[in-house]
């Protein structure tokens, strides 16, 4: 596998982990994420005036850098590898590849102000009793007049306290798990003012991010809404969540090379028995083994990147590979290196125990390993 990239690429890698380095603190993020507005407003202006990353995946025509897959994994391993909470993935690989590819003025409104830096988007797609299956729509939207009718509810729609726009599937036709009808609308909102209709309940995750439950109960939406064709929704749907989950493991990658170099350098400064525990042969032994899991885990990242613009069994088969091979390393990693840092590896002190609980709920995000390992089979039969 070929994989050596472009000077250009170079360039994107090196000054966004340059930038992360030198003005991404992580106690300051963590105090914005656990007692201020949940993340930093100005952070994510520079990552569109300064660095350009919120456009990095689209092309030039929409105002982006024209870049795409590979550019992709570049910059969401450095986000992880910096523990960045501000809602990357939900509003660039969810909010402008939907608006991308859904068209209409009103997307491309909203997508060039994304790439500004002005708007974020996130998806509210999961429901009460759908887990991660997102043909699985129960929230209905149904035409009156000039405007569309929703009613329905999403939980766990993460960044909502963030946006000011909610992506929402919603069923405008077929049956419950059909993927033909369902329908992909732009929502005005604001999660401390909601819209008439709307109920909203936001909270901070473990991980430190921001995600609210959704209620609509007769939200009404202009006809401008709808984005894309009515009931079709369902092919672009699926792209994204395939990029979005090739997305997030791609930041795993980023958070456990973080965390074993971490824990590589605490073990040649730890004492015990008048010698640094990483002299242990046992110890060594355990920190290869991570290090063999993470190279696992990069490999998967790559072959699922690399199928991202492929056919759709090619994609999925891929995506799905690498979910369930991060869900085994990001665990492995993550509570190895923080039995080898003894018990202040769960403090708030260290770097380490908020990796660990990133990595945790990745293990999670997008589906379990298990419910990825029985993708690939049904995939495969």
């Amino acid at each position: 596998m070929d994989f050596t990239l472009t000077k250009e690429q170079e360039l994107l890698r090196d000054g966004l982990a340059k930038f992360l380095a030198n003005r991404y603190d992580l106690a300051t993020s963590r105090a914005s994420a656990k007692t201020g507005a949940g993340w930093q407003p100005k952070i994510w202006h520079s990552f569109a005036e300064e660095l350009g990353i919120l456009g990095a995946t689209l092309p030039e025509s929409d105002g982006g850098i024209g870049g795409g897959p590979v550019e992709l994994m570049i910059v969401t391993e450095a986000l992880g590898h910096a523990l960045v909470v501000e809602p990357f993935i939900d509003t660039v690989v969810f909010g402008a590849g939907l608006l991308h590819r859904g068209g209409g003025e009103r997307a491309a409104a909203v997508l060039e102000q994304i790439i500004a830096g002005e708007a974020v988007t996130a998806f509210a797609a999961i429901e009460p009793s759908s887990g991660y299956n997102y043909s699985d729509v129960t929230t209905t939207a149904r035409k009156d007049g000039d405007s569309w009718i929703i009613n329905g509810s999403k939980e766990v729609v993460s960044s909502a306290p963030l946006a000011n726009h909610l992506l929402v599937t919603a069923r405008t036709d077929g049956d419950r798990r059909d993927t033909d009808g369902i329908s992909l609308f732009l929502v005005d909102f604001d999660s401390s003012a909601p819209a008439d209709g709307l109920t909203v309940q936001s909270y901070r995750t473990i991980d430190d991010r921001q995600a609210s439950d959704v209620t609509f109960t007769d939200v009404r939406v202009p006809a401008d809404a709808l984005i894309g064709a009515e009931g079709r929704a369902w092919d672009s749907i699926d792209r994204a969540v395939d990029e979005a989950t090739a997305a997030v493991a791609s930041e795993a990658v980023g958070l456990m090379r973080k965390v074993l170099t971490d824990t590589v350098e605490y073990a040649k400064q730890r004492q015990q028995f008048g010698q640094a525990i990483g002299s242990f042969q046992a110890l060594q032994h355990r920190m290869v083994d991570m290090y063999m899991e993470l190279e696992q885990s990069t490999a998967a990242v790559y072959l699922a990147v690399l199928n991202l613009d492929g056919d759709r069994l090619d994609r999925a088969l891929a995506v799905s590979a690498a979910k369930a091979t991060i869900g085994r390393s990001a665990r492995f990693i993550g509570q190895n290196a923080v039995q080898l840092h003894g018990g202040m590896g769960m403090t708030e002190e260290l770097a380490i125990g908020h990796y660990f609980k990133r990595l945790t709920a990745i293990e999670y995000e997008f589906g379990s390993a298990d419910q990825h390992i029985a993708r690939y089979a049904a995939l495969t039969r």
